[in-house]
């Protein structure tokens, strides 16, 4: 059964309630009488009217319904002496027409509007055509439309509109009508019905009929209109916000209701924008899927909600047990985590569960349905009664009942086809259950989150890939062996990119000598650690074959651009190696000679066993993979206890400083470290990276070197060899 379209929400229908149509216009209670006023037909439109069923009126006077003798009756029968002339036999171009006051079979007394129709019967029998429809209370009715109130009320700058008890509309002003779009005078109810339909009575009812129940006003509640119907005005949208005062009569029960409204749609509009906007400045700054959920309810309340979560499926792993293996609970079976909380209460008490927490649910529950479905659930009024899903989750229900929840939205979060979670907001100290308009807003939110989510679960996930890769391709352990003691530290990025192609190598040649390699793929993620794997193994390879550190240089520069070709050539997807930076040491400790050869990488620094810090003039080289193969080895001299650190350019430069102003920072950290490598490379990362998280991989190998023979004390002259 449809509420009436000009019945305001909260008009809930009896059992006995008129019927209406499928335009939403109520169906008049049809009977017929005969010439002596004895009921011959009663329709079941009739009896949910009166409330009479028809085995109880059929063959009895109708005048016995009526509410007094309004009228001397012709002939018997109830209707007025009028009924008789000829505009009563269907001669006259309109039906006649009239207001009854009828007995309804409770004892109340209902005012309808008559419709008369003459028919012919069996043997020329005159009977009549009676159809009823039910009429707005009359004291509303009769006080909104005193000529002095209406003059009143036409003067207002604001709507104001007058409802009765049923809450139908009875009066609107003049800014009423200009408001909808009806004409400035005439009988508004045909044109009403059709124009209050632009209302969201699901979102108004609930306020509307808590005013008139309790007799408190509220104020500022807002509601949006859109134009109905196919004209040329349709579509049109108007947001207002409304006072709602009850009307009484001189002993204090309710009379109707007054809404005094104000157009506030620009205002709306901005305001709206002015939250989306928001949203694409606050929502997503950063690759976390927890930050970034806790965004999206940090913005919710109290703009949209007064608590907001978000609780992502197991298709975002937060960490932890899966899901799928945990037990269910008394509240359901597990199948969210909290990423986001937000309440404008201390401490949240709304929610049973907190941010990290799995999250149980019963399994008929709306949460479930929106999952499954990808759609969203709003409930401007939550059902909590005993024959709600609430009724599986008691600790749910006593918690929605003990901080007045009262209106839900429940939102599917998706992206590039997939399921991501749920977004849920919802009200307690605000009164306004949630519109169709909020479920629009809240479901833009939602879009605007799910990529900035989605983003963050793909980067999680390459960026877990990649240095799993990386740690599988990087050494497990280092050891200097006789030939040096060594101390090391690998530090992934934060960045956005995801992990570098760092890497460090300590390698063992003939004749006790130690070779010491550290490396920088240039870019990030996935690829960028496959290529450093790549290189790692050629230069493992190379290294077997004993050769100068320029000239194993060269052969990687040539493995490096042949791996390029071969991608290209092969059709791989892969972006190809665009390059990389690497230093080559080789230690030996029978001469305590160190051969340094670069391509394209920062220079080593070089720890004389008293402290002081010095950069040996290593030419810098090109890059490795640009095939330019320009490279040059310088030999330095050591004394015993030397240190000599390599790394990469992640712990030396920021966006901000310099390789130059970098240098002298590891310097001077250099200076102050503890003899024990293992603190030192601590205590150095710790310094370099005390400004900001790290930017780039960070990739530190220190070797004190170690003699075989007899010892000097001071270093001798670099002595370089070209390749």
């Amino acid at each position: 059964m449809t509420r009436p379209a000009d019945v305001a929400p909260g008009a809930e229908q009896r059992p006995d309630a008129p019927t209406h149509g499928s335009h939403g216009l109520p169906a008049p209670a049809v009977a017929v009488i005969d010439g002596d006023g004895t009921v011959l037909a009663w329709a079941e439109g009739a009896r949910q009217l009166l409330g009479h069923r028809a085995e109880d009126v059929v063959g009895r006077p109708a005048a016995r319904l009526l509410a007094s003798r309004q009228g001397a009756l012709a002939g018997g029968t109830c209707l007025p002496p009028r009924a008789h002339d000829p505009a009563w036999t269907g001669e006259h171009e309109h039906k006649p027409r009239m207001v009854l006051d009828v007995r309804h079979r409770d004892g109340r007394v209902l005012r309808v509007q008559l419709d008369v129709s003459a028919l012919t019967g069996p043997d020329d029998e005159r009977c009549w055509l009676l159809a009823a429809t039910d009429m707005p209370d009359g004291d509303a009715r009769q006080r909104a439309g005193e000529p002095a109130v209406q003059a009143l009320l036409d003067r207002s700058p604001f709507a104001v509109a007058v409802w009765d008890t049923r809450l139908r509309c009875v009066c609107l002003n003049q800014k009423s009508r200009r408001t909808v779009g009806l004409p400035s005078d005439g009988r508004p109810e045909p044109l009403m019905r059709e124009a209050l339909r632009g209302f969201d009575l699901a979102a108004v009812e609930p306020v509307m009929r808590g005013v008139l129940t309790s007799g408190e006003p509220v104020t500022g509640h807002e509601a949006r209109w859109v134009a109905p119907g196919g004209g040329p005005g349709a579509g049109r949208e108007v947001v207002l916000s409304s006072t709602l005062v009850r009307l009484e009569r001189a002993d204090g029960t309710a009379l109707g209701l007054c809404t005094i409204s104000t157009d506030i749609t620009q205002r709306w509009t901005r305001e709206r924008m002015a939250l989306m906007s928001r949203a694409a400045r606050s929502v997503g700054t950063t690759l976390d899927v927890m930050t970034t959920a806790q965004e999206l309810t940090d913005l919710a309340v109290p703009a949209l909600a007064d608590y907001a979560t978000v609780d992502l499926a197991e298709s975002v792993p937060l960490g932890g047990e899966p899901l799928e293996r945990m037990r269910p609970g008394d509240s359901g079976i597990p199948v969210f985590r909290r990423a986001g909380l937000a309440s404008i209460h201390k401490d949240a008490p709304e929610s049973a569960f907190a941010r990290g927490d799995p999250v149980f649910v019963p399994p008929e529950s709306p949460f479930l349905y929106v999952l499954h479905h990808r759609e969203s659930h709003v409930e401007p009024v939550m059902d909590t009664g005993a024959g709600s899903w609430l009724a599986g989750d008691p600790r749910r229900a006593r918690i929605i009942r003990e901080t007045g929840m009262h209106s839900v939205m429940m939102v599917p979060l998706m992206a590039r086809g997939t399921i991501l979670g749920i977004a849920v907001f919802v009200r307690t100290e605000n009164v306004a259950p949630y519109s169709r308009d909020d479920l629009r807003l809240a479901e833009e939110l939602a879009v605007h989150a799910s990529l900035s989510l989605d983003n963050a679960r793909r980067y999680t996930r390459e960026r877990v890939a990649a240095l799993a890769l990386q740690r599988s391709l990087l050494p497990g352990a280092l050891s200097g062996g006789d030939a040096v003691e060594l101390g090391w530290r690998y530090l992934p990025s934060d960045r956005h990119e995801g992990v570098g192609g760092d890497w460090l190598d300590a390698i063992h040649l003939p004749g006790g000598r130690i070779a010491l390699v550290v490396g920088d793929v240039i870019g990030h993620g996935i690829n960028a650690a496959a290529t450093m794997g790549r290189l790692r193994t050629a230069v493992l390879t190379l290294a077997a074959l004993d050769l100068p550190p320029a000239e194993l240089l060269v052969h990687l520069d040539e493995v490096a651009t042949q791996l390029t070709a071969d991608a290209a050539r092969s059709g791989d997807p892969a972006p190809p190696i665009v390059g990389a930076t690497c230093i080559y040491a080789v230690y030996d400790p029978a001469t305590r000679v160190c051969s340094f050869a670069r391509a394209g990488h920062p220079p080593p620094l070089l720890v004389s066993p008293d402290g002081q810090v010095t950069m040996p003039d290593t030419p810098p080289g090109t890059l490795i993979g640009v095939g330019l193969r320009s490279f040059e080895s310088v030999d330095v001299e050591l004394p015993e206890g030397s240190l000599i650190v390599l790394f990469t350019d992640g712990l030396i430069e920021t966006r901000n400083t310099d390789i130059d102003y970098g240098l002298d920072r590891l310097a001077a950290a250099l200076r102050r470290a503890p003899s024990e490598l293992e603190g030192l490379c601590s205590q150095v990362i710790m310094e370099m990276a005390t400004t900001s998280k790290p930017e780039d991989d960070i990739a530190l190998l220190v070797a004190r070197t170690r003699v075989a023979g007899p010892t000097v004390d001071a270093a001798r002259p670099e002595r370089r060899r070209s390749q």
